[in-house]
Order: C-alpha cells, then sequence, then structure tokens
C-alpha cells in the first residue's frame, strides 16, 4: 500500500511547492528590481548631484563678477558649506586648485566651462568650474561619497519595499496555495470514502474550468460505482435464483430416493430429470466461468473456415427435439448451399445454445422460434427469432448487460440471470464480430451475431 501523503512534510505537498515557488518568484523578481535599479538610481543621483553642482557653480561665478558683493557676501558660503563643498578661486598669483588639470585650469581662466569628476588624493570628486573677468575662475569640489548620499537612501527605501513585497508575495502564495488545494484535498477525502465503501458521495463541482472538469468526474465515477456495485447486486440474486432451481429439484429428488418415497417404474424417470437439471446447472456453472475467463481475457479463441449453414443445421436438430416436447413449433431458415465463415466453431455452438435456451424460456407452447442464417457483404448472420412477449427499446439498451433484464422483470415473466446473452456477446466480439437485438417478425425479440465471413 502506498504511504498516506498526510504524514509526509510540508515540502512533499502541492501547497509546499505553491509557497516556495511563490516565494522563489518573489525572489527573482526583487534581485531582478534590485539589480536593475542600483546603476539607474546611482547613475540618477550623480547626474543630479552635478547638475546642482553646476548651477552652484554659475551662481558662484556671477556672485563674484558684482563688485560690490565679496566673496562671502552673499551667502553662498554658507550654502556651500552645509553640502560640503569646497571653493577655489584661480588665476594670477593664485594657487591651482586640486585635482584640476593645469589645461582645465587654463580653459577656465581663459572664459571657458568645465565640469568632470576628478580625484583627489584617493577620494572621487565632482568638480564645476566657471570663467570670472579679469582671468579668474572659481572652482567648486564636492565629494561623491555626499552628493550621491539621496542615492543610498533611495536604495534602502528601495530594499525595504522589495522585502516587504517578497513577505507579502510569500502570505499571498500561501492563500493562494490554500485554496487552490482545498478541494483537491476535499477530492482525496472523497477518493478514500469511496475506497473505503461509501457509496453516492459527490462533491461541489464548481470553481476553475479544470476543477471542475475533476469534480464531474469523481461524481460520474461515484455513480458509477452505485450503478455497478447495484449490478452485481442484481447479478448475484439472479445468478443465485438460476442455481437454486436446478439444487432444489436434485436435492428433492435426491431425498425422496432416501427416504423410499419413489416407486420403482418412477425411477428412471427420476433418474432422468435429476440428470437434466444436473446438466442444467453444470452448463450455468460453465457459463459463469466462461464469462468470468472472457472478462480477464482468458480463454481460446480459434477461428477456422466453417460452414455455418451446417453447423447451425447440426444445432437445429438438437433443439427441435426440445422445442417439441414442451410444444413450441420450431423452425430454421438455412441457405441450400454452403456459408463460408471464420468463427470458432465451438463457441458458435455455444452462442447458439444460450440464444435458443433464452428463447426457449420466454416462448409459451404454440408460439414459434426461428434459426436462422444469412449472409450479407463480408458478414455470416446466425440468427434466433422468437414469438415471445418481446423486448422495448430499452430493453435492448441493456440487453447484453448481466442481470439487467432480470432486475426489470423478476416476478413479472419468466427471465435468466442474464449470463447467457452477456456470454453471447463477448464471444461475439471475441470472435471480431458483434451481438445486436431487434424486434422479430414472430413478434418477439430476434437475436443475431454477425461473424466475418470466410
Amino acid at each position: 500500500m502506498s504511504a498516506d501523503p498526510r504524514g509526509r512534510g510540508f515540502l512533499d505537498t502541492l501547497s509546499g511547492r505553491t509557497v516556495v515557488l511563490g516565494i522563489g518568484i518573489a525572489l527573482v523578481a526583487a534581485i531582478t528590481t534590485v539589480a536593475v535599479s542600483i546603476p539607474l538610481i546611482g547613475g540618477a543621483a550623480r547626474a543630479q548631484a552635478a547638475a546642482t553642482l553646476d548651477s552652484l557653480a554659475d551662481v558662484t561665478a556671477a556672485a563674484l563678477e558684482r563688485t560690490d558683493v565679496g566673496p562671502g557676501g552673499s551667502g553662498l558660503d554658507e550654502v556651500l558649506t552645509s553640502q560640503e563643498i569646497s571653493a577655489f578661486l584661480i588665476g594670477p598669483g593664485l594657487r591651482d586648485a586640486p585635482g584640476l588639470s593645469a589645461a582645465d585650469q587654463r580653459l577656465v581662466t581663459s572664459g571657458g566651462d568645465v565640469s568632470a569628476q576628478v580625484s583627489v588624493d584617493g577620494a572621487d570628486y565632482l568638480v564645476a568650474a566657471r570663467p570670472v573677468s579679469g582671468g579668474y575662475g572659481v572652482v567648486l569640489l564636492a565629494p561623491v561619497d555626499t552628493v550621491v548620499e539621496p542615492a543610498g537612501q533611495a536604495f534602502r527605501r528601495l530594499m525595504a519595499a522589495v522585502v516587504a513585497g517578497v513577505v507579502v508575495a510569500s502570505l499571498l502564495a500561501w492563500v493562494t496555495s490554500r485554496r487552490v488545494t482545498r478541494p483537491l484535498r476535499q477530492f482525496a477525502d472523497t477518493a478514500r470514502a469511496l475506497s473505503a465503501g461509501e457509496r453516492g458521495v459527490q462533491v461541489d463541482a464548481s470553481g476553475p474550468r479544470e476543477i471542475t472538469a475533476i469534480a464531474r468526474s469523481l461524481n460520474d465515477l461515484s455513480s458509477a460505482l452505485e450503478v455497478s456495485e447495484d449490478r452485481q447486486r442484481q447479478f448475484l440474486l439472479s445468478v443465485s435464483h438460476e442455481l437454486r432451481t436446478p439444487l432444489t429439484a436434485i436435492r428433492g429428488y435426491a431425498e425422496a430416493f432416501a427416504d423410499g418415497m419413489v416407486p420403482p417404474d418412477e425411477a428412471e424417470r427420476t433418474g432422468r430429470v435429476m440428470q437434466s437439471e444436473a446438466q442444467h446447472l453444470d452448463r450455468l456453472v460453465a457459463d459463469l466461468l466462461d464469462l468470468a475467463r472472457l472478462d480477464a481475457v482468458d480463454v481460446t479463441i480459434d477461428p477456422v473456415p466453417v460452414d455455418m449453414a451446417e453447423l447451425v443445421a447440426q444445432a437445429g436438430e438438437v433443439w427441435r427435439s426440445r422445442c417439441s416436447r414442451v410444444g413450441v413449433d420450431f423452425a430454421q431458415e438455412i441457405p441450400a448451399g454452403p456459408v463460408p465463415a471464420l468463427a470458432d466453431p465451438v463457441r458458435t455452438r455455444q452462442i447458439i445454445d444460450n440464444l435458443m435456451e433464452n428463447a426457449l424460456r420466454v416462448t409459451a407452447s404454440g408460439r414459434p422460434i426461428v434459426l436462422a442464417v444469412t449472409a450479407a457483404d463480408h458478414w455470416v448472420g446466425v440468427s434466433v427469432r422468437d414469438g415471445g412477449p418481446g423486448l422495448t427499446a430499452d430493453d435492448m439498451a441493456v440487453a447484453f448487460q448481466p442481470a439487467e433484464l432480470y432486475a426489470r422483470y423478476r416476478g413479472v415473466r419468466k427471465v435468466g440471470s442474464g449470463v447467457g446473452l452477456a456470454l453471447v456477446w463477448r464471444l461475439a466480439t471475441r470472435m471480431g464480430g458483434a451481438a445486436r437485438v431487434a424486434v422479430a417478425p414472430e413478434g418477439g425479440a430476434a437475436f443475431t451475431v454477425w461473424l466475418p465471413r470466410g
């Protein structure tokens, strides 16, 4: 027996794997977001810092151009100091600004602008230099670590948002997995109930299309099991009835013999009755065994070329005498010449005997039974038509199923267990043919077995 899935670990369940998958997807999305955002945030922060430094350089140069404002009179010193920006004035008689090359300084003092990133004592700085009249220039230096600090803050906020997103995604994956697997757990419980013998169990067939498809299939299975077991019960009832009838007769006569109640002149007749009932019992048991073996595909079928006209004629001689003993009018419709067919002669005779036994059971004295052979294209048909009560269209649809007709007509009219007709259908299909039932011209039922033509 397989292990109970409820005893497995969390990761062995669909819920667990769904949660892990959800978390994995969230982590991949988070890592991708961070990997893409870091250079974008850093680049945007650096560009913003450079633009701000350029603006401050323009303002500082403009302030220095005003003759009425001193270097610190504009309040720029406080602004620059608050942002950790260093300001240098370059020009004739002044020392060079740190990090700015001589060529860049000459460019500035000659009227050009410089914006760049430089390295001073191993530290990175953004530099913005602007010319001032008189051959001078102003140079602003801002540490890169300081100007990109907003990028670090933005990155930390991003990481907090990513972590929160992963947590939320994990919770959503857990809730979703529970909702998705809830019907599956119900299906598993229903399947266990069915395997334990419960019948009539149904599940809710609502939700997504895939879930409803499984639910409907499980409900159909439950209904089919219920119908199948009911048929099995009916079949057992019908078979037990069929077995009990000859057994009762044999036991009754045997007890009469044992008690000395059978007169000597009745002994031969009584023995023949017991022999007939024993043969009937043996035939029923053999049919049951054949039916079981056919279901298990454990029976030998050996189709060979046969003359169906001759085979049916031989069987007809036996059944003619049986019909005459009970007053039934027996007739044959067999072509004059050979009718070649490809069939197992032993199994074909078994089919004929079962169909005749079934017809003789329901046909009253004075009514006809016809055993016929027909040929059509690539098929040869063996038919048994009777003048019995016949079958309805619904009866014909289930005529070859064991116990169906028994369940419908038990106590209404003579009816067998259905073993013979079920065996006829299985034997016909195993020989590559088919079995059909229709309304007979004689007023009853017409059973026909079609077999391949030789």
